[in-house]
């Protein structure tokens, strides 16, 4: 594992992406920064973080003949990879929430944004960047589900060993995508995800709300499944359907 460090940066993503383009990288090279000056979540949301207090870092991992129509697995992949690291670090109650973050209990203590490099019919290569929070313990009141390792568990805990942790499981989850164990990643993202076949509240992009139940998120699409009281079933897109309650 080859680890950049930096003092501060635009962003992680940005800054691997860049060095990727310009130079030949190692996969499971690391860049990590004590400050991100325009963090990035998913749908160019913004990720806010205090400085010096929690792992901001992208990944670069390569891959070999994975095809495009199977990247919902890599998502899987990561999402799995990340929640198992912080089970280490004794967080209750950890769940994936669609399509990647890591939630304990009902707050938010880690983002993932994940953005490929593509070849011809396949993914080249993966930028991962992660959001984890370690040890910040105010949060801003726009942003009140989040929380961080410390606030759940009372423990600090060192940066550079939450960095370990998170790639040593992305190693062992890479390595199930590269033997095509598509149904193992599958069955494990399922089984943690968050509010799966529980009756909850949800509202669409026209602001209607809804009850329904997570089914399950389709392999060929990465939609959202969920079942209506009529027992349809409804699929969305990230960013079409968002919790009212938790």
């Amino acid at each position: 594992m080859n680890i950049i460090k930096l003092n501060a940066t635009e962003s992680t993503n940005s800054f691997l992406k860049d060095l990727s383009v310009n130079s030949d990288i190692s996969n499971y090279t690391v860049v990590v920064t004590d400050k991100q000056t325009s963090g990035r979540g998913q749908m160019n949301t913004k990720w806010i973080s205090e400085d010096k207090k929690n792992l901001l870092c992208s990944i670069y991992v390569r891959f070999h003949n994975l095809k495009i129509h199977n990247q919902v697995y890599l998502n899987f992949a990561i999402a799995i990879a990340i929640r198992e690291a912080l089970v280490t670090f004794n967080l209750p109650n950890l769940t994936i929430k669609w399509p990647n973050d890591i939630l304990s209990g009902k707050k938010k203590v880690c983002g993932i944004l994940i953005e490929n490099i593509l070849k011809g019919n396949t993914i080249d290569a993966s930028i991962i960047g992660i959001g984890i929070n370690v040890n910040q313990e105010v949060f801003p009141d726009d942003i009140p589900n989040a929380s961080s390792i410390k606030n759940t568990t009372g423990s600090e805990y060192q940066i550079e060993e939450v960095l370990s942790e998170v790639v040593k499981k992305i190693e062992e989850k890479v390595f199930l995508l590269s033997t095509e164990e598509f149904k193992t990643l599958e069955e494990e993202y399922h089984k943690v995800l968050y509010k799966k076949n529980i009756p909850s509240m949800f509202k669409d992009t026209e602001d209607v709300v809804f009850m329904g139940k997570i089914l399950k998120v389709n392999t060929s699409n990465g939609q959202l499944l969920i079942e209506l009281p009529d027992e349809t079933v409804k699929s969305f897109h990230l960013k079409e359907v968002t919790f009212i309650s938790s």
